[in-house]
C-alpha cells in the first residue's frame, strides 16, 4: 500500500485552493466578488500560472467559481441547491439508503417544512404553489412532467420556509424518491388523484397560515407515498437513487 505524503508536501494548487476556498468561507471574499486575474493570483501567492489554473478549475467544480456569459473572468458564488442536493443524493446512494430510510426522513422532514411554509409563506410562495397544483391536476399530462411538477412543488415548500437549512435538506430526499414516484404514476392509476387531493388540503392550509393543518396534511401524504410505493411492488429495502 503507498503511503500517505505529509500534509506539508501537499501539492501547491490544493494549497492554494484551500487557502481561497477559505477566504470564500469566512466571507472575506463574497458572493459576486471577482477574482484576481491568473497572472495577478500567481504573483500574489508567488507560484506559476498554471498551479493558479489547477486551483481554480478545482474550485469551480465545486460550486465556489463560476464564469458569466462564456467569459474567462471568475466570480465568487455560492453552490446552487441542485448541484448540493445531487452530491447528497449520490453519497446517500453510495451509502446504500434504503426507500425505508428515505421515507423514514421524509416524515421527520417534510412535515416541519410545510409548517414553516405555512406561518412564513408570502403572496409570490402562495401563487407559485397555486400554479404547481393547477398544473398537476391537468388529466393528460405525462408522468415525466408530472414528476417533475410534484418535486417542484416540493422544492417550492422548502423555498417558502425560508429556512435555509430546510431548503438544503429537502433537496436530495426529493431527488431520491423522483425516480420511484415516476414508477407509482405509471403503475397506480389512483396516484394522480390522491397526489392532486393532498396538495390541494396542502395549498388551502398554507395559504391559511395553518401550520398544524399543513403539517398533518404533509405526513398524510408521505404516508400515502410509502403505501403506493409498496402497491406498486417496491421492495422498501430498494436502495433509492441507485442507477438512476
Amino acid at each position: 500500500m503507498p503511503e500517505f505524503q505529509p500534509l506539508e508536501h501537499a501539492p501547491a494548487y490544493r494549497r492554494l485552493s484551500a487557502a481561497l476556498r477559505s477566504r470564500i468561507l469566512d466571507r472575506r471574499l463574497k458572493d459576486g466578488d471577482a477574482l484576481p486575474t491568473e497572472t495577478e493570483l500567481a504573483r500574489q501567492f508567488a507560484v506559476n500560472r498554471s498551479t493558479v489554473r489547477e486551483a481554480l478549475r478545482n474550485l469551480e467544480s465545486a460550486g465556489l467559481l463560476r464564469r458569466r456569459g462564456g467569459g474567462k473572468k471568475l466570480y465568487v458564488s455560492r453552490p446552487t441547491v441542485a448541484a448540493v442536493g445531487g452530491g447528497l443524493r449520490e453519497a446517500l446512494t453510495l451509502h446504500d439508503a434504503r426507500f425505508g430510510d428515505v421515507w423514514e426522513a421524509l416524515r421527520v422532514v417534510e412535515p416541519a417544512i410545510a409548517a414553516a411554509a405555512a406561518e412564513r409563506r408570502d403572496e409570490a410562495a402562495l401563487v407559485e404553489l397555486d400554479d404547481l397544483v393547477r398544473g398537476f391536476g391537468q388529466p393528460t399530462l405525462p408522468a415525466i412532467e408530472a414528476v417533475a411538477l410534484v418535486g417542484r412543488f416540493f422544492r417550492a415548500l422548502g423555498r417558502a420556509s425560508g429556512n435555509p437549512v430546510f431548503l438544503l435538506a429537502n433537496e436530495p430526499l426529493v431527488q431520491l424518491v423522483e425516480p420511484s414516484l415516476a414508477i407509482i404514476i405509471d403503475r397506480l392509476p389512483q396516484a394522480r388523484r390522491r397526489i392532486v387531493v393532498a396538495q390541494r388540503a396542502l395549498l388551502a392550509a398554507i395559504g391559511d397560515q395553518d401550520g398544524e393543518a399543513a403539517s398533518a396534511w404533509m405526513r398524510r401524504h408521505i404516508e400515502d407515498f410509502r403505501r403506493g410505493f409498496e402497491q406498486a411492488g417496491l421492495p422498501m429495502e430498494t436502495v433509492v437513487g441507485a442507477g438512476s
